[in-house]
């Protein structure tokens, strides 16, 4: 800010209302301080102005301000060191500080530090002072503002680099069988939770696939998804036998984990591509949607408990696909947990086997099929749906 020159003290003229404002004078000088109220006065300032005569007072003064107007010699804060210390209590509140004629390159160095203006004691009248204060507020609105389209803005790129970790291309070379994937966030601002999925082709006919859901939204839930996804992935590829490959993904979550109360839940399937044929392991996971023969139908498969709680083997199901057209459906709970009606009846997995033996169901392409069902499901709720909601799709011939 430059110098400001002396100008004839002169009332203020009629203008439109302006937001009244409450303004916090801290000086320790009476005549200085007498000086600015009759700044204020003279000029007409739609202000509420409080006093405090030091930083300590200020402290306790400072609720439901909006701007502080700060003395940089006080009795107990002297300088820059003082401007810092006050900034760390002043919250929201806009701070223009007071410098001497001789000390007017400490104004330089108190904006650089934080405050959005300076004014040299002596060198201004009310018209200035005021518009001073005033356009100190907006500008700490305006930074603020500013901060606030930054976090969003990194949020969304941590967003963009988690769903790369949670939700990746399948690895798989086969064209017997196509997948196809889905996500919707729950959360606010479209970030993402804990679901993830994984698909990984081992040989010439065997694919593994895993759907999971790390309790809780938030970054961290997604981090441990991106590495239990990543930790499964490596697991695969690297031979670990089928029956021990949940049990070393649970060591990873217990690891991992920020808090004991953290567990994940998972569906993973093992389907042979030679026998038509499919292994199941559920580890408190709604269980895959069968479609095939112009049925949707639960796998009948035995349940076992979250990853995460009680170390424990996941059961073992198998499952004969019929004939050479058919798909499987696996999800995470977000998609079944959505409202039916008034009352407190969910969708749940019956509910989901209904909407998929809908006749229009069966007009949608297999490709579109995954975003009708939470269009549907979102429909039945009565508006969108509360948690994440992640889906894949794997089917073999027509797959109806």
């Amino acid at each position: 800010m430059t110098e400001r020159s002396v100008a004839p003290r002169v009332r203020g003229t009629t203008a439109m209302p302006q937001e009244r404002l409450r303004v916090l004078l801290v000086e320790d000088d009476e005549g200085d301080a007498f000086l600015v109220r009759e700044l204020l006065d003279e000029a007409e300032a739609p202000f509420d102005l409080s006093m405090a005569t030091s930083l300590s007072e200020a402290s306790t003064k400072i609720q439901g301000v909006q701007c502080v107007l700060l003395d940089l010699g006080l009795p107990d804060a002297e300088g820059i060191d003082g401007l810092r210390r006050f900034l760390s209590v002043a919250g929201g509140a806009a701070v223009c500080v007071l410098t001497g004629r001789s000390d007017e390159h400490l104004g330089v160095a108190a904006v650089a530090e934080g405050a959005q203006d300076y004014l040299v004691k002596g060198q201004v009248d009310g018209v200035l002072l005021t518009r001073a204060l005033r356009y100190a507020v907006e500008r700490k609105r305006a930074d603020e503002n500013a901060q606030r389209l930054r976090e969003v803005e990194l949020r969304q790129a941590e967003s963009a680099r988690l769903e790369r970790g949670l939700l990746p291309q399948p690895l798989m070379q086969t064209t017997e069988v196509a997948v196809h994937t889905f996500y919707r966030s729950g959360r606010a601002m479209g970030l993402l939770g804990g679901d993830f999925f994984d698909v990984v082709q081992v040989g010439d006919d065997r694919l593994h696939v895993i759907v999971g859901d790390v309790c809780g939204h938030g970054v961290d839930e997604a981090a441990l998804g991106v590495e239990l996804r990543v930790a499964w992935r490596a697991l695969v590829l690297a031979g670990v036998p089928d029956e021990a490959i949940l049990s070393s993904l649970e060591q990873v979550l217990m690891s991992e984990r920020r808090a004991r109360e953290i567990f994940a839940t998972v569906a993973s399937v093992v389907v042979d591509l030679a026998g038509n044929r499919a292994t199941v392991r559920l580890a408190g996971h709604p269980p895959p949607v069968l479609l095939g023969e112009g049925r949707a139908v639960p796998v009948t498969a035995r349940p076992g408990i979250v990853l995460g709680v009680r170390p424990k083997p996941a059961p073992v199901s198998e499952v004969e696909f019929p004939g050479a057209d058919w798909s499987l459906l696996m999800y995470t709970d977000g998609l079944i947990e959505g409202h039916t009606g008034a009352g407190s009846e969910r969708l749940d997995v019956d509910g989901l086997c209904k909407l998929l033996g809908e006749p229009l169901a069966a007009e949608v392409p297999l490709a579109a099929l995954p975003a009708w069902l939470v269009g549907r499901a979102e429909q039945a709720n009565g508006g969108p749906l509360a948690d994440d909601v992640a889906m894949l799709l794997i089917s073999r011939g027509k797959g109806r």
